[in-house]
This record gives structure tokens, C-alpha cells and sequence, in this order.
């Protein structure tokens, strides 16, 4: 919860929460700190007049940069969200980042935080890498592929720098991440909360249908869940209490008024609520999407304190309980603290069938970090989750210097904490891909596992999935090693280690169609680690050969179907290419570049649509080949926003 922290020593001790909480206590015990690591700030400049971040040129922190803006100037952050993301990687004063001893380049991409052009963010990207910088922190991002901005990620990977990207804040809802968190070769972060003292999470049933609530600022943990009858009690008014009987049980209200221009607050519908004698009140939205509301606020009576637990929900899934409570309903509210709880405004996959995103969560949620004019903030959003791994990345790789990003991303990956739901569930792969990121762990990894995550297809054709692990040590040896698989009971696992060559085995034992998400526990040397896995098994299948620039496509099927749309995506840009086919036709599609391509088929039958992929890696296509591309205008791309309100040294800072 947020805190108007008092006085100079409660401030700093409030500070440092998300950083050791993700085991960076390790690192600093060995001398590591980020020293001699360049990391990139794409954003809006940073404030390196900031006494944590302070100075610039090559004897600052800040030792270099550009400012896109205003060409004249230096990268001067202007707006805040620039100089907070520095903050996490690098802050060296009363805040304490990741990697404190590291320096930031600061490429200056917006003025005020509320958009950028795709073109300046492919210019900042040219730049880090002409600058030479280790590692990119991109928290920026928009709900749609963007190609240019792609194959600038990508040009990036080529000249061996890490780029860490924020998945955005459009969650709970599935499909919301968009470049270049869609990247599939950067690191793409959700957030979670960041530790015990600010992890308030709440889970509501109603007639043992679970709802997704969020709890309001100023509510309390509870020992023992809340159960009673869920009655609606309109805009929570007194007048609405009035003709009903609520005691003991939990109402539900609607968030404002059906007066214009009344401002009715939480806080005075939970003193209704509670003075009515309700046990816990939830409000529902009266727009669509979810919200965090606030209790304790600058317009409270003085001596108002809250008396029952509140909590926010959907107005979709609101009015699902107002439609199903015209019968009388029991309903179950608990409000507990879980640190790893994947945040409801985190972005989720998937974005494509052929890669995992996200591909793991960090902090996120009520992050203290630098604000501009030498100030502090309470902040959340996947913004503050990226530079989490930005920084975690720097130690990594000031440690072992040698190391390529992908083995830096794969020890990242591989040594995460796993992380559940409030119902003790582990999150899927689209919300939380590998887990909670764990630097202490990663630190102390003896072993890199590549690739760190995969997705495979089976199908009716073929039901045998086989992939190889390559394991690499970093010191010691692979005697003893310990795998087990975690997932779905119909799918026979085998296994087994040809020098430092896992092969691994699946086989479907049911036609069990659909997608299923597993992982594989790799333990060696104290150490655990996880590769999670995506499987589609599919009733059809789709083959793909190519001769020269033609690719070739048939498609099996167990039983009769009448037509495919055929898709092929360039892994380089994510460019969809589309052709169609039909049972007694085959059909072919040029390409114009070496590339790996993903090809999916949406094959139609009698009764539904199903899905079949494959993948081929395109090497032989002379360089001089090419294709005429017609360009799309530039649109605008957000920053990914500080999604909560702000809490500094004076109080708080609402935005909406």
C-alpha cells in the first residue's frame, strides 16, 4: 500500500524494497555492482541533475547520450518517467538500484510521456548501439507489430546487446503486448508486486465462482476469509442502505453517482456500508476494464479511518454478479499479502504461436525510485519491471564479460522463482512466462540451458515431440544432474544426456488436442532450473519444403476439409505473407530473405477451424534478392505509463 513516509530515516528505510527482494544482496557481497556495464535508456531523457543519478558527460552518471526533442540540448528529463526507469538500473544515493555503479546513456524519444514517434525510437536504438552500449532498457510500446522498430531490436541482438523491454500495461486480458515488447529476441517483462509490506491481493467467489478483484488503498489483510450473502445496494448512497438489511453481509455498489456532479468517494460508500453494518463492500466499474481505487485520500474527513475491506472489480464481471444475485448467493472475499502475484495491469501474451511472452515478471507494483527535482516516488507499471532485468543483466555480465546475451538471457530465464495466483495456482506461461526473476540465483548459476524456453507442435500425423537442450557449464561438471517434468498426465516424458546434449522426449498419449504448458526441471549443483514449454497438438498438420526462393506447402488431415488460409511470418520483422489453398490444389509463396519464417495454417473443416504450424530456416537466398515494400506513415507509440499514483516525500500525486 502507499505510505507518506515522515521523516529522513522511515524514507530510506522504505526505499530499498523491490531491489533485495530479487536477491541482489548476492552480487554486492562479491564486490558486483554494475561497474564498467553501459546501459541504455530509451525514454524521456533521464534527470542527472538528480543527486542519485547525478551528472553528465563521461565523468557523470549519465555519460552520454542524445535528446531527439531538441537536438541542441542535452537529454534533460523533463517529464519523470525517463529518470524513474534510471533510477531502478543505476540509482547511487539515498535510492540504491540494481547495478548502482553502472552508467546510462539517456536517448531522449518524448518531451512529455505521452507519445513517440517510431522512427525516433528506431534512431535511439542506432544510436545506443553506435554508442556501444551493453544493454538497451526499452519501456516504451504499443498494442500493434511494428516492423521498422523490429528489425532495429534485432539489429541490436546482431551486434550482441542485451534489449530488455517492458510488456506494457494493458492487462489482465490476454493478447495486449505490442512492440517491441513483441520482439522475440529481447527479454520482455511483466510485473508483479515487490514485497511483503506491499502485496495486498484479494480473491472473491460468489456461489464458488471466482472473480478477479483488486483490493483499495487503505484496506487491510484479513485472518480468515469473509463469507456471507452478496447483496447489490446501488451507488452504496445511505438512501441506498436504507430499505435493505446488510448486516454481516457483503455488498456490492456501483462506482460514482446517478447524480451529475456528485462526487461520491469510496470512502463515503464504505462508511455507508460499514455504518449500515456490511462486512465488505465491492465496487464495480462504471466504465468498462478494472481500477484501483483509493480510500484514504486528500478529501477524507480528518478522523476518518476505513472499518470493512474494500474491493474493485470489472463492470463486465460486476454486473455478471448483479444479474446472478437476484437469487440469493453466498459469497467468500479474503484480502492476504502475496509478493509474487503477477500485477492485474501487466500486460499478457500471447503474441504469436511460436514463442513465449512474456518471458519472465519482476517488481513492478509500488516501486520507490528517483523522480525529477532531486525527489522520490511510489510508482507502478511494467515500466519499472524491465529495468529490474536491465540492471540484473549489467551484474550478470560484469561477472562474465565473455558471455553472448542469449546465454545472459537464458541464466535470467532459467533461475526464476515461480510464481502463483491467489489460489495457489502457478500462473501461465502469458501471464508470468518463466516466473519472477531471481538475481541472487542467476548469479550463483553454474549452468546455461539453451534455448530457455520452446514451443513445439505435435499432431494426429506425428505425436512424438523431440527437442534438444545444450548445456553449457560455466564451471563444474554435469555429473549428477537431476530432470524432472512438470505437466500435463497424458504426456509420456523421456529423456536423456549425450555428452552435454539433453534429448528430450514427449509423447501424446491421448488426442488431447489443444495447448499445453509444461516445464522442465533441470537441477544441478544446488541450483534449479526451469524451462517451460509450450506445446500445440493439433488434428492437422501442415509441411513446408522450399527450391530456391519457392516455398511449398501440403496439409494432412484425418478428416475431410475444404479450405486453408496459410500464413507466413518473417522471424526478423514479424511481416505476414498470405496465400491460400485448397484440397485438390496445392499452392506455393516466394521469399525474398534468409530467414527463419513460422508458418501457420488455419485449416476449415464441416464443423470448425483448426490451427497447424511449422517452421523452416531459409540460408541459401542470394543478398541481392529483394521486394518492394510500400511504407506506412509513421503513427504514434506511447510511452507504457505510470499506471498508479505517484507517492513521493510531500504526499501523493494522483494520475488518471
Amino acid at each position: 500500500m502507499f505510505q507518506t513516509v515522515q521523516t529522513e530515516n522511515e524514507f530510506r528505510a522504505y526505499l530499498d524494497k523491490s531491489v533485495p527482494y530479487i536477491g541482489t544482496d548476492i552480487p554486492r557481497m562479491e564486490g558486483i555492482d554494475g561497474t564498467g556495464i553501459k546501459i541504455a535508456v530509451i525514454d524521456t531523457g533521464v534527470d542527472f541533475n538528480h543527486p542519485d543519478l547525478f551528472g553528465w558527460g563521461p565523468n557523470g552518471k549519465v555519460i552520454g547520450g542524445y535528446n531527439f526533442i531538441d537536438e541542441n540540448q542535452p537529454p534533460l528529463d523533463t517529464n519523470g518517467h525517463g529518470t524513474q526507469v534510471a533510477g531502478v538500473i543505476a540509482a547511487d544515493g539515498q535510492a540504491v538500484g540494481v547495478a548502482p555503479k553502472a552508467k546510462i546513456l539517456a536517448y531522449k524519444v518524448s518531451e512529455n510521456g505521452e507519445g513517440v514517434a517510431s522512427d525516433l525510437i528506431i534512431r535511439a536504438i542506432e544510436k545506443a548501439i553506435e554508442d556501444e552500449a551493453d544493454i538497451i532498457n526499452i519501456s516504451l510500446g504499443v498494442n500493434r507489430t511494428n516492423a521498422k522498430i523490429e528489425r532495429a531490436v534485432n539489429l541490436a541482438l546482431e551486434k550482441e546487446i542485451f534489449v530488455v523491454t517492458a510488456a506494457g500495461n494493458d492487462g489482465p486480458e490476454l493478447h495486449t503486448i505490442g512492440s517491441p515488447g513483441r520482439n522475440h529476441g529481447s527479454v520482455t517483462v511483466g510485473a508483479t508486486y515487490n514485497n511483503l509490506t506491499s502485496s495486498l491481493v484479494a480473491t472473491l467467489e460468489v456461489d464458488g465462482k471466482p472473480f478477479t478483484v483488486i483490493p483499495m488503498i487503505g484496506s487491510t489483510k484479513l485472518d480468515v476469509p469473509i463469507t456471507g450473502k452478496i447483496i447489490s445496494a446501488g451507488y452504496g448512497k445511505m438512501e441506498d442502505f436504507e430499505k435493505l438489511n446488510v448486516k454481516d453481509a457483503i455488498v456490492i455498489v456501483e462506482r460514482g453517482s446517478d447524480v451529475e456532479g456528485e462526487l461520491l468517494f469510496f470512502s463515503i460508500k464504505e462508511s455507508n456500508a460499514a455504518y449500515a453494518g456490511a462486512k465488505a463492500m465491492i465496487v464495480y466499474n462504471n466504465v468498462p476494464g478494472i481500477f484501483l481505487g483509493e480510500l484514504i485520500h486528500e478529501f477524507i474527513e480528518p478522523d476518518y479511518a476505513p472499518q470493512i475491506p474494500v474491493v474493485s472489480i470489472d463492470r463486465e464481471e460486476g454486473l455478471k454478479i448483479i444479474e446472478s444475485i437476484k437469487e440469493e448467493k453466498t459469497a467468500s472475499l479474503h484480502l492476504f499479502y502475496n509478493p509474487d502475484f503477477v500485477a492485474h495491469f501487466s500486460s499478457r501474451g500471447p503474441v504469436s504461436p511460436f514463442y513465449i511472452k512474456p518471458e519472465l515478471v519482476a517488481p513492478g507494483a509500488y516501486i520507490n525510485t528517483t523522480q525529477n527535482n532531486a525527489g522520490y516516488n511510489f510508482t507502478s507499471g511494467t515500466s519499472y519491471a524491465a529495468p529490474h532485468v536491465s540492471g540484473a543483466a549489467a551484474l550478470l555480465l560484469q561477472k562474465n564479460p565473455q558471455l553472448h546475451h542469449h546465454e545472459i538471457k537464458s541464466l535470467l530465464l532459467t533461475t526464476v522463482e515461480p510464481v502463483s495466483d491467489a489460489y495457489g495456482k502457478e500462473f501461465s506461461l502469458n501471464d508470468a512466462g518463466a516466473g519472477r526473476l531471481d538475481i541472487g540465483k542467476a548469479f550463483g548459476a553454474k549452468l546455461i540451458i539453451m534455448p530457455p524456453n520452446f514451443v513445439s507442435t505435435a499432431s494426429t500425423d506425428n505425436r512424438v515431440v523431440e527437442r534438444q537442450l545444450e548445456l553449457k557449464l560455466i564451471e563444474g561438471t554435469l555429473d549428477n544432474l537431476d530432470i524432472k517434468f512438470e505437466g500435463p498426465e497424458f504426456i509420456k516424458f523421456a529423456h536423456i544426456l549425450e555428452g552435454n546434449i539433453l534429448k528430450i522426449k514427449m509423447n501424446m498419449t491421448e488426442e488431447n488436442f489443444g495447448e499445453h504448458e509444461g516445464k522442465i526441471i533441470i537441477n544441478h549443483d544446488g541450483t534449479r532450473y526451469t524451462i517451460p514449454f509450450l506445446i500445440h497438438y493439433t488434428q492437422g498438420s501442415i509441411s513446408v519444403s522450399q527450391q530456391n526462393q519457392k516455398l511449398s506447402f501440403d496439409i494432412s488431415y484425418p478428416g475431410e476439409w475444404s479450405f486453408a488460409k496459410i500464413s507466413v511470418i518473417n522471424s526478423k520483422d514479424g511481416k505476414v505473407d498470405t496465400t491460400t489453398m485448397l484440397p485438390n490444389k496445392k499452392t506455393t509463396m516466394e521469399v525474398y530473405e534468409n530467414a527463419e519464417y513460422w508458418i501457420e495454417a488455419k485449416i476449415r473443416t464441416n464443423e470448425n477451424t483448426t490451427s497447424a504450424y511449422n517452421t523452416i530456416e531459409i540460408t541459401t537466398l542470394p543478398e541481392n534478392v529483394q521486394r518492394l515494400d510500400i511504407d506506412i506513415p509513421t503513427k504514434q507509440i506511447g510511452i507504457i505509463a505510470v499506471i498508479v499514483a505517484a507517492v513521493g516525500i510531500f504526499g501523493i500525486i494522483k494520475r488518471r
